[in-house]
């Protein structure tokens, strides 16, 4: 343990998987103490004791839900340094424009972009009053960029997290506030696992964009989610931290 997170209590939202998962553990490993927050009670709970925090169960969607789990960090750990808001969902009703229909976009937004802003909306106050505290939101590289496989609310929801990054990471930086935007590319997650296994043909289109040719893995958006929370990004802030095998750079990719 080298301890870049020695002594900070860090709140992960979507914790039980994927990215979140791999953040947890990561925090954990440099000495963040880690709520896990999710919808998977008993993951939750085993995660927690593996890493020596604390479980909430939290619905990022709702309201009440979001100001609990950031009350209950507070009551149970003293304060909250760094806030990780990264539940999203990408289910398969969202597709075309032509084809999504109004309650997708609705949910999909709810849980991608209405979360992060109520999880904002919940730890800045808390971090002002403490003096100070890193936030990252996930974020994708849809939000810079149009997307090979048409999924509409997600992209547009991804976008809005990033606009709301940048704003306010402008807003709260001379409080010591810093908030940044994560934005992988496609990342080895069950949710891409689950697209492979239902639409094997859409999954592909999407690996043939990657000039690295292979997707990331949880683990490497891990470690970018601990550099922009540690000090060792002290002077970042409202950016945009692409982290994407190379897309978003690419014009045409070599095969």
């Amino acid at each position: 343990m080298s301890g870049r997170l020695a002594g900070k209590v860090a709140v992960v939202t979507g914790g039980c998987s994927g990215i979140g998962l791999a953040t947890v553990r990561r925090f954990a490993e440099e000495g963040a103490t880690v709520v896990v927050a999710d919808l998977a009670d008993a993951e939750g709970e085993r995660l927690a004791a593996e890493v020596g925090g604390s479980y909430v169960h939290c619905d990022v969607a709702v309201k009440d839900d979001v100001d609990a789990l950031f009350a209950t960090a507070v009551e149970r750990h003293g304060r909250v340094d760094i806030a990780f808001n990264n539940a999203g969902i990408s289910p398969p009703e969202d597709d075309s424009i032509l084809e999504t229909d109004l309650e997708a976009w609705r949910r999909v937004h709810e849980v991608n972009l209405t979360s992060v802003y109520l999880c904002c909306k919940a730890v800045i106050p808390i971090m002002l009053e403490q003096g100070g505290g890193s936030i990252v939101n996930t974020a994708s590289f849809v939000a810079v960029m149009g997307a090979a496989t048409s999924q509409i609310a997600y992209s547009a929801s991804k976008g809005g997290v990033l606009s709301m990054t940048r704003e306010l990471g402008v807003q709260f930086a001379r409080q010591g506030i810093r908030v940044n935007a994560l934005c992988p590319g496609p990342v080895n997650t069950p949710l891409l696992q689950e697209l492979f296994a239902s639409d094997p043909e859409r999954a592909a289109r999407r690996l043939v964009h990657v000039p690295m040719g292979r997707f990331g893995e949880p683990e490497e958006m891990a470690n970018a989610v601990l550099f922009l929370a540690s000090d060792e990004s002290s002077f970042m802030t409202a950016s945009t931290f692409l982290v994407d095998g190379g897309i978003s750079g690419a014009y045409v990719t070599p095969v």
